[in-house]
């Protein structure tokens, strides 16, 4: 089915993909150079704009092909900070949510890669409603799309970490990550790309041999297999033993340093054994810890550790030769857990 809709979304298409279906309509092949162009480069929304394509091949490619365009729904912006957060409507109805921060660095933005997950980790509104589908992967690029055209500024940085595990959606994420990457799109240095799963093992050696220079984070959260079941049903099915050793076959295959986060829940999985389970067990992976003061969810139990356990925890790692940081909180005025802004229209939707 995903391969069906893939023919006929040409947002999605690579530049190869878009030569044979040029040369389908009887057109040169150098006319897709210039569509991926007008689709990625300049980021028209119609047709019509394409100026330098004859008026039968945009006739064609507007009856065949219609483009896929996010509409803005809805955007929260923090006072704090100036981070804003995005609902953006799809073009079945569905609703999902983006952000977009600024640092020092550039302007990141956080994109979802689902309608809704299937996931199940107790603490993230993101799977309250469960997965409703997987987006495609012209989707994913208009978040950033938008969202550049909205603020007025270049994004430089991009992290998969919305809604919806990206590695459940596989082959949308990888044609994401070649478009956006792509010298003649965007081009966003892939360096500055991360992809966050929750630990689905198969597809991160699967994502290893895919010859990218992406960072992959793992959503980890707990420093054992018991405290981690708790939290995320996906460790009933992959054991800390195979995820971690996923990770060590990433680095091996790609060079690039694993992310760990760990969000910290109050009496959860923040004690000084934790911290030192957790050291023992990430001892001799290059990699950096991500420590992430946890975001209450008012469907969900979780409350957040305190500052001092915190930076405790912080402190005890880093003893441990650990490279870790506490996340910087962007937009903590704002629906910031991720799935939050989505949830509250759809609850005042259905109101």
């Amino acid at each position: 089915m995903d391969e069906l809709c893939e023919q006929a979304d040409i947002k999605s298409m690579l530049q190869e993909e878009l030569q044979n279906l040029a040369a389908g309509l009887g057109e040169k092949p150098f006319r897709a150079k210039q569509l991926f162009s007008w689709l990625h480069e300049k980021r028209v929304e119609r047709y019509e704009e394409m100026t330098n394509l004859s008026k039968k091949f945009r006739e064609q490619l507007e009856e065949k092909y219609p483009l896929t365009v996010l509409k803005p729904v809805d955007m929260q912006e923090s006072k704090i900070d100036g981070t804003r957060k995005y609902l953006f409507a799809l073009e079945d109805g569905n609703v999902i949510e983006s952000v977009w921060m600024r640092y020092q660095h550039g302007n990141s933005v956080c994109i979802s890669s689902q309608v809704g997950c299937r996931m199940g980790c107790r603490f993230c509104a993101s799977t309250i409603g469960g997965k409703v589908r997987s987006l495609k992967a012209s989707e994913m690029l208009e978040q950033v799309y938008q969202i550049q055209r909205l603020t007025g500024e270049r994004v430089s940085h991009v992290v998969v970490m919305g809604t919806g595990e990206p590695l459940d959606n596989y082959d949308h994420l990888v044609r994401f990550v070649k478009l956006v990457s792509s010298p003649e799109g965007l081009c966003i240095s892939q360096r500055n790309l991360t992809v966050s799963t929750c630990g689905l093992v198969p597809e991160m050696y699967k994502l290893a041999e895919e010859g990218f220079a992406i960072t992959l984070a793992l959503s980890l959260h707990a420093p054992n297999d018991e405290k981690r079941r708790e939290l995320m049903p996906v460790a009933n099915k992959y054991s800390m033993e195979e995820v971690i050793g996923a990770c060590r076959n990433y680095f091996e295959k790609t060079g690039r340093r694993i992310t760990f986060e760990y969000a910290l829940a109050g009496g959860n999985n923040d004690s000084d054994e934790d911290a030192g389970e957790l050291a023992r067990l990430l001892s001799g992976l290059n990699c950096h810890v991500n420590l992430i003061p946890i975001n209450p969810v008012k469907e969900r139990n979780f409350v957040r550790s305190d500052k001092k356990v915190i930076v405790n925890f912080q402190n005890k790692l880093e003893k441990y030769g650990i490279n870790v940081t506490i996340r910087r909180e962007m937009g903590s005025d704002i629906d910031g857990a991720c799935g939050q802004l989505r949830k509250s229209y759809l609850d005042n939707q259905r109101s």
